[in-house]
């Protein structure tokens, strides 16, 4: 991946948030350049060919902006031969329970765009539709366990056969580095205008688990890439 195209990537991804304000732009451009589970998911081709996306909990809408970005590229001829294709997106949904991160996503998409939607709600009660990927991206911490138990089946019955659930969960096993990661969400949390959470996390044995019994075949890869944290990606994909 050479320098030019990871900069190229990165400000086709953030540009959309100028107009979404001063925070808007400098919150999207850190997190898409710091975070490896926006380069992990392209590099690895997790996603299918084309998709209906729903992201669950999906702040300002910056992994929608990276998979725009990453298709405008590779349909430029500008991708990188080591990398899968990205996916072409085909809806790019999302539901927000802070109405901040929804007006600044407003801003930066506008109203009318042709392939992305994000809304306020709550994911646990939230319609899900028809979606052939549903994203939950350091999210899932935030609600009970009953009601995690409940989101998850509800997405299980919502995905069709080959459909996939990602999520990135903390592993409450980890010790110190789980704690890092409460400490930082926590901190985030707070510079992005919102209250402080209660986090409901779980061990990593528990959510592979819970998802499997589910009727997910599960894969679990850790996602902190240098960083003292337990973060781990959880693919979840519902059998052909």
């Amino acid at each position: 991946m050479t320098a030019s195209f990871q900069k190229d990537l990165l400000d086709g991804a953030s540009r959309p948030f100028r107009g979404g304000g001063r925070f808007a732009y400098h919150y999207s451009r850190g997190k898409l350049s710091s975070d490896c589970i926006f380069r992990e998911v392209l590099k690895r081709g997790i996603f299918p060919p084309e998709a209906r996306f729903l992201d669950l909990g999906c702040g300002q809408g910056s992994l929608f902006a990276w998979l725009l970005a990453a298709r405008k590229l590779y349909e430029q001829g500008r991708w990188p031969g080591d990398w899968a294709a990205p996916p072409k997106p085909l809806g790019l949904r999302g539901v927000e329970l802070m109405q901040r991160d929804v007006d600044r996503a407003a801003r930066a998409f506008g109203a009318d765009h042709p392939v992305v939607t994000i809304r306020q709600g709550d994911m646990c009660q939230v319609d899900l539709g028809e979606a052939d990927v549903v994203t939950i991206l350091d999210a899932l911490h935030y609600i009970e366990h009953a009601r995690q138990d409940e989101l998850l089946a509800r997405i299980r019955g919502a995905l069709p056969a080959g459909g996939l659930f990602l999520t990135r969960v903390g592993d409450a096993g980890a010790g110190l580095p789980y704690h890092i990661c409460n400490w930082v969400d926590r901190a985030v949390t707070f510079v992005r205008g919102h209250r402080l959470p209660r986090l409901h996390g779980r061990k990593l044995g528990e959510w592979i688990e819970l998802l499997k019994g589910l009727g997910f075949q599960v894969e679990a890869l850790p996602m902190s890439h240098g960083k003292p944290f337990a973060n781990v990606m959880l693919i979840s994909r519902v059998p052909q």
